[in-house]
């Protein structure tokens, strides 16, 4: 029996997903969301990029009935399971189905231009069964090769339908049909009253030109596979970041391992140092240090005790806990942060590439013009050879072979480019939006700032000495696990001898150290009775630092400020964005204080702080709203919905792998002042596809009026069509030479800008 699609109390439809297979294009997913929309009270989007259909419908459709209408347009559809998407990597199997394919196709194509060129050329130096020759040369690639457009051609047509795949599989099969007529057909005439005429008379073999559309239209599919792969990781670094397993705590105090996604709630758990937390819940037992820094951007571990909030998905760093569960499985905030990148994601897959947008109408209309060619030739007593040899030549010539080389070709340049520069560009289905870009978004912790607590200022009480102070605090931080010692400690490689060490939760540490007590913790633990202590605390807090005193023998003797460095190359990357005439934004999760602060350091004007993951993506929408074409730069999983919201995403490499997969652009050294360089190669990549397109497209309008009147055999049309390839092939490498003028990987003026060290 069918199951309905559930809907809330209130009436509202809830969502539903379905997992979609069979789609090769974003053509594909546009004809699944027609078919969808048409359904009564339906209303869906198609996500090319995780094949996943979310639908929202009204009470009474079943899932049945929604799976049978994408089955309708030709295509497989089945409910999706939870986590099911994230648990594969369908991408990267097509690629790799892709790339055997493309392989075989390459061994033979190299052999096979190289005769068929010759016979074509030379009919003198034809010996016997050299047709039967290039015919097995070619067949490997024209049909085994080929065979993934050739299979959904077929499925189109059985649909009515027609698609990019149709275009290449008719332009293939044509081209070796032609082949196939002129190798076995009877011999070429000896007869030559001229050039013109000669070319027109010529029995040019196509076999290179059918296996050579083959190898360049694998050569893009693999890499656009690749490339969706990767788009794809976000969420399975998500998936692969939540517990897998859980330590529940039994009434009898043992304990019991059972999946995460057998967890209740109520339920009470047992965390140790080094786990993930399972779900949302209430500390009610222990005390530990909890890096939240991955959910909610935060620099510094928060310290729990009995009654703190813990999120699902963040990292007990000491210390162990027992947990209740408040929300489990789809619940949690960490389950919504998945939701939130799918929705980002899907919200741009909505956007059809250019050449699928175009092809949508040229397809068709090539295939009308071949069928009024060879009616017009009919009419005038051409014969129907000759018909069928000038509608075919309007196929031949109509064969996408530039259209399958403009993109990957630009994408493979820029991204080769793009490495020795730091920046790898994932895709350029979104970079459509750098021509507009007037607005660059930098999240704070770890993207401007260096992610690492380090010692920013060390103030000392009148009759100390600051180095001293250190050594003191260093020797007992030594012996503790809390990321603010550890920075304290490592701050200098001086130690003093310690004993009766102890931590004091929520508090600080305290020792003996060369028989004199000292205690180094909060301000609250410690009270300053040195005005000149009281005012560096003031100052560290403004900066957003975090303060911490030093008692030696019961009397503060100092204060330490242990901050989040800016980075090196902050100021150069944001004064050359104004220079560009970007507006910039700082918008992160920490406190407003240390936010100004770093805004104040590299020059940012606009800042908004205090906002959680949830609040990142509706400030990057506000945006958009107010006429602003947004770029983010992020680095942290927060960052991932954000970065997938922007119009263009772009991460820093040494971030985690969410930010990595959601974001367009991946900043592979972590170095800022190439943020503004990488805006500069995605637009110019995106420049030149479009050249690559025009040219395309340019060609065929061009050419397909010759090829009508007759006036195109084969082997000119073979020659227009390799120039055409040469041209985009050419264009596309002018980008190897993008930034030559820079100085490694730092442009004029960078050099020249001062930079900012430790605050």
């Amino acid at each position: 029996m069918s199951t309905a699609v559930t809907h809330a109390q209130s009436g509202r439809p809830e969502l539903v997903q379905l997992e979609i297979s069979g789609m090769s294009c974003a053509a594909c997913a546009h004809k699944v969301k027609s078919t969808l929309n048409k359904l009564p009270g339906v209303r869906a989007s198609v996500n090319f990029a995780t094949r996943t259909a979310t639908i929202e419908a009204e009470e009474g459709t079943t899932t049945e009935e929604l799976c049978e209408a994408v089955r309708r347009a030709g295509y497989q559809a089945e409910p999706r399971q939870a986590g099911s998407a994230h648990d594969t990597d369908p991408d990267a199997e097509h690629a790799r189905y892709l790339f055997t394919r493309l392989a075989v196709a390459a061994v033979f194509f190299v052999p096979l231009a190289h005769f068929s060129v010759l016979f074509a050329v030379m009919p003198e130096s034809r010996f016997t069964g050299w047709a039967w020759l290039l015919t097995l040369l070619a067949m490997p690639v024209v049909g085994w090769a080929a065979w993934p457009f050739h299979r959904v051609a077929l499925r189109n047509a059985m649909h009515g339908g027609a698609s990019m795949e149709t275009l290449i599989s008719v332009g293939i099969t044509a081209a070796t049909i032609w082949s196939l007529r002129t190798a076995f057909g009877s011999p070429p005439s000896t007869e030559r009253r001229g050039v013109w005429q000669a070319l027109l008379g010529s029995d040019a073999i196509y076999f290179e030109v059918a296996a050579g559309v083959t190898v360049f239209v694998l050569v893009g599919r693999y890499f656009e596979a690749r490339a969706k792969s990767r788009a794809g990781s976000a969420l399975r670094a998500l998936a692969a970041l939540s517990a897998k397993s859980v330590a529940i705590l039994e009434p009898d105090g043992s304990e019991m391992v059972i999946p995460a996604d057998e967890l209740r709630e109520q339920q009470r758990f047992v965390v140790r140092p080094g786990q993930t937390i399972a779900a949302d819940g209430l500390v009610v037992e222990g005390s530990a240090a909890v890096d939240m820094s991955a959910m909610t951007g935060e620099a510094k571990p928060v310290r729990v005790d009995p009654g703190s909030s813990v999120i699902g998905g963040t990292v007990v760093l000491d210390g162990r806990l027992i947990v209740e569960a408040a929300a489990v499985g789809a619940d949690t905030q960490f389950a919504g942060m998945v939701r939130l990148v799918e929705q980002a994601q899907a919200q741009r897959a909505d956007a059809q590439r250019l050449a699928d947008r175009i092809a949508a109408v040229f397809v068709p209309c090539v295939f009308v013009i071949a069928g009024l060619t060879a009616l017009a030739w009919l009419a005038a007593g051409g014969g129907a050879d000759r018909a069928f040899s000038a509608a075919l030549a309007v196929l031949v010539i109509a064969c996408p072979c530039a259209l399958g080389l403009a993109t990957p070709t630009a994408m493979m340049v820029a991204s080769g480019r793009g490495a020795q520069l730091g920046i790898f560009l994932k895709g350029h289905h979104s970079l459509e939006a750098t021509r507009a870009v007037d607005t660059v978004v930098f999240d704070k912790t770890g993207t401007l700032t260096t992610g690492q607590l380090t010692i920013s200022a060390v103030t000392a009480a009148p009759g100390w000495d600051a180095d001293e102070v250190l050594e003191l605090a260093a020797t007992v931080e030594a012996a503790s696990e809390h990321a603010v010692g550890l920075a304290i400690a490592a701050a200098t490689a001086s130690r003093r001898s310690l004993a009766d060490f102890r931590a004091v939760p929520g508090r600080g540490v305290a020792g003996t150290v060369a028989g004199r007590p000292v205690r180094v913790g909060k301000p609250s633990w410690i009270a300053p009775r040195d005005p000149a202590l009281a005012a560096a605390r003031r100052d560290a807090e403004y900066r957003g630092d975090t303060a911490v005193f030093v008692e030696v023998d019961g009397r503060p003797c100092g204060v330490i400020a242990v901050g989040d460095a800016v980075k090196e190359s902050a100021v150069g990357a944001v004064a050359a964005l104004h220079e560009r005439g970007f507006r910039t934004v700082l918008l992160t999760g920490d406190n407003p204080a240390s936010a100004a602060a770093v805004a104040a350091s590299v020059g940012i004007d606009e800042v908004i702080a205090d906002i959680l993951p949830e609040g990142k993506v509706d400030v990057i929408e506000q945006l958009r709203e107010r006429g602003r074409v947004v770029a983010m730069v992020g680095d942290g999983i927060n960052d991932g919905p954000a970065l997938a919201c922007a119009d263009l995403g772009m991460a820093i490499g040494r971030g985690t792998d969410v930010a990595i997969g959601a974001a367009d652009v991946i900043l592979v050294r972590d170095d800022l002042e190439v943020v503004p360089l990488a805006l500069d190669l995605a637009a110019a990549t995106m420049r030149t596809i479009r050249v690559n397109m025009a040219w395309a497209f340019g060609y065929n309008i061009a050419a397909i009026p010759i090829a009508a009147a007759g006036l195109l055999n084969p082997l000119i049309a073979g020659a227009a069509m390799a120039f055409s390839s040469f041209f985009v092939v050419s264009n596309s490498l002018r980008l190897r030479n993008f930034g030559a003028d820079r100085s490694d990987t730092v442009t004029p003026g960078y050099a020249a800008e001062p930079s900012v060290g430790h605050r």
